[in-house]
Parts: structure tokens; sequence; C-alpha cells
């Protein structure tokens, strides 16, 4: 018995990463984000070290469970989406089984391949699994891509966690009266290497998505820090 063909060139890739990594880096720049915002616009309105300590806490709480429970509940709702479209092409292919290997192999021949060739790939994928073909093929689902709604939840909360515990432990450790600009600091250089991390273990250049996670970050500071003045004026 000859031995299964494995090929010589293997390649790296990253998609099998999208799923926990768009939940961790979300739940990372969003811990980092919110909470120093937070943070910042409370010290605008009240610099006292204990109302800011006090509203970093909270938010670092609050905001690792409502990630959490926000991404499982979403992701959960787009597994139910999926489940039931696997469902309703299980039954079509049990009612029109020859309708079915035709809309697989018009697929196929969209894709380039000619009309007999598209109609043999059909029917020969057809003849292993049908229903694999068509929720690969017709539905575009796949192992690698399929909504893993516990995943997401642990990856998004974890992360969220560790990233605003660093604008809480600078706020605690920075000099008095000095809150604001070392949060804003901390929060900057903490952003700058999430972004070019979360850029390395997608395969991706670390550059834009720096540039896009301080951009936005120093936004959303800035913002906050305004509407903390205001109230802080008018208190």
């Amino acid at each position: 018995m000859s031995e299964p063909y494995q090929s010589a060139h293997e390649e790296l890739h990253f998609v099998n990463r999208t799923g926990w990594l768009r939940a961790a880096v979300l739940g990372a720049n969003d811990g980092i984000v919110s909470v120093s915002s937070l943070i910042v616009g409370v010290a605008a309105a009240d610099p006292s070290p204990t109302a800011v300590l006090v509203a970093g806490a909270a938010g670092l709480a609050a905001g690792a469970m409502s990630m959490a429970a926000g991404e499982y509940v979403s992701v959960s709702s787009q597994s139910d989406t999926e489940r039931a479209d696997i469902a309703r092409e299980k039954q079509a292919l049990i009612d029109t089984p020859a309708a079915e290997e035709e809309e697989l192999a018009s697929i196929y021949e969209s894709r380039g391949l000619s009309a007999q060739t598209a109609a043999l790939v059909a029917r020969e994928l057809t003849e292993k699994d049908a229903l694999a073909a068509h929720v690969r093929d017709e539905l575009g689902l796949s192992e690698i891509h399929a909504a893993n709604p516990m995943q997401a939840a642990l990856a998004s909360g974890m992360t969220f966690t560790a990233a605003a515990a660093l604008p809480v432990i600078a706020a605690a450790l920075a000099p008095s009266g000095n809150i604001i600009p070392t949060v804003v600091v901390t929060t900057m250089i903490c952003l700058a290497g999430l972004g070019a991390l979360g850029a390395h273990a997608g395969g991706a250049p670390k550059l834009p998505a720096t540039v896009r996670v301080l951009f936005w970050g120093a936004a959303a500071m800035a913002i906050t820090a305004g509407v903390g003045w205001m109230f802080g004026v008018s208190v």
C-alpha cells in the first residue's frame, strides 16, 4: 500500500487565528481605551486619587463582564444562524438532491471551471459528503471560521481585564496632580504595543495597525476628558 501524499511545501497561515484573535484584540483595546478614558474623565472633574481609583476599578470589573457577556451573546447568535442554515441545507439535500448538485456545479462554474469540470467536481463531492460541500462552498462556512461563543468570551474578557489593569496601576502610582498625563502616556505606549502585537499575531503590517489603534485611543481619551472638564467646571 502506498503512503499518502504529503506536500513538502508547508505554508504558514494565520487565518485560523481570526476567531480568538479578533476577540482578544477587541477586548484588550477596549480595556485600555475605555478604562483610561474613564480615569481621565473622572480626574478632569475630580482629581482626588480615591475617586479616580474607584472609577478605574469599577470600570475594569464592569467592562470585563460586559465584554465577555457581549461577545458570548453576539457569537452565540452567529452560531445559531449558522446551525439554522446548515439544517436548511441538510433538508434541501433530502428534498431536492439533483437541484442541489446543479447548484453546487454552478458555483464551481462561476469560479472559473468549465461546465463539464464543474459538474464532475460537484458530482464527486456530492458522492463523498454532499452536506460538507454545500456548507463549505455554498454557505462559506468552515471549521476555522465557525463561531465559538465561549472562546470569544474568554479571550475578550481576559484580555480586557489584563489591559484595563494597566491604566489603573498607572493612576495608582502617578504622582499627586499628574494622574492625567501619566495615564495618557501609559495608555499610548500600551496601545502602540497592542497594535503591533495584534498585527504580528495575525501576520499583518504593524505600522497601519499601530497608527489606527493610537488614533482612536487618543480620540476617545480627548473626548472623555472634555466631558470631565465640562462637568468639573459646572460643579
